[in-house]
């Protein structure tokens, strides 16, 4: 495996007291024995400084010398850009034409510098790689690399000590980082884990099908989750430990979304709705259940039209 339970415990020490440790409650709306792991209250505002930071720390002093490099539509971008200036290290995120203004305006907020030249997603990787090596700089993947991994798998940690008897865990899945990491972690210790994927952007399901990477072309309201593809590491990860994927639709997450805001007082992104859409619909069921909630970075003009049309 190339991530093992005491990999995400070292990352749980080498990023203790940088990050927050985010709380988990139960939902009596969302139905007897629900929860909701809040990660939306993290730095940055999703689970992606723990991977991040984690990353930066395991650098040599010439890599950190070098800078980073990373590529995000958003909430990697914020993340690297804060987990690089904790660290003292020049980072350059590449990003795409029409990504989230708000969170690279928070990205570029915490220092880091953003190239937005490509037209999109896979573009953008295209892009990175490109600049990675004219640059020299070190590439931080948002979702294909073990010590990332490693250090998502840190929420999996804390819901394991927080919600006694967990028999499930839910998790909305772009390329597949957050979830293959909460696996490490989880699985192991018994617990099944769900990964759930927008309709529009199902490359996780479509990786898993295939045995390899399948690019797609994403289009999902849920922003955070249009990875080009889900990453190798994920996919060996989620098929070796028996990650189930549920798929929802945009009217699902969308009603999720007004759930999160009205019944539980989260202001979440949509694709932090995701998960919880699953357990709305009766897609995922169990015992004791927490649905992963990450992030929080959504435009008003996006949320005010979500709740608006209902």
């Amino acid at each position: 495996m190339p991530i093992t339970p005491d990999d995400v415990r070292r990352a749980a020490e080498t990023i203790r007291g940088a990050v927050e440790r985010t709380p988990t409650f139960s939902s009596r709306s969302l139905g007897a024995g629900r929860h909701l792991k809040a990660e939306l209250f993290q730095r940055t505002g999703s689970f992606k400084p723990r991977g991040a930071l984690n990353k930066l720390r395991s650098l040599t002093a010439e890599e950190r010398a070098r800078g980073v490099i990373g590529v995000s539509a958003g909430n990697h971008a914020q993340a690297l850009a804060w987990a690089a200036a904790v660290e003292e290290i020049d980072a350059l995120v590449v990003t795409w034409k029409g990504a989230s203004r708000a969170k690279l305006d928070a990205t570029r907020g915490y220092g880091a510098e953003v190239d937005d030249e490509a037209s999109g997603p896979a573009d953008a990787f295209a892009r990175l790689h490109r600049l990675r090596d004219e640059s020299g700089r070190v590439f931080v993947h948002p979702f294909d690399d073990a010590v990332v991994l490693a250090g998502a798998g840190t929420v999996g940690l804390e819901i394991l000590e927080d919600v006694p008897g967990v028999d499930t865990i839910v998790v909305a899945t772009g390329g597949g980082g957050l979830v293959s990491g909460i696996a490490a972690a989880c699985v192991p210790a018994g617990v099944r884990v769900v990964a759930v994927e927008p309709e529009g952007a199902n490359a996780l399901a479509l990786g898993l099908a295939a045995g390899a990477p399948v690019p797609i072309t994403p289009d999902t309201i849920a922003d955070g989750l249009t990875a080009p593809f889900a990453g190798a590491l994920p996919l060996e990860i989620c098929s070796a430990l028996g990650v189930d994927v549920v798929l929802v639709s945009e009217d699902e997450i969308r009603e999720a979304f007004r759930f999160l805001y009205a019944r539980a007082k989260l202001a979440a992104e949509p694709a932090a709705a995701a998960a919880v859409a699953a357990v709305l619909t009766g897609r995922v069921d169990g015992g004791t259940v927490v649905a992963v909630v990450s992030g929080g970075n959504v435009s008003p003009d996006t949320a005010s039209a979500i709740l608006a049309a209902r």
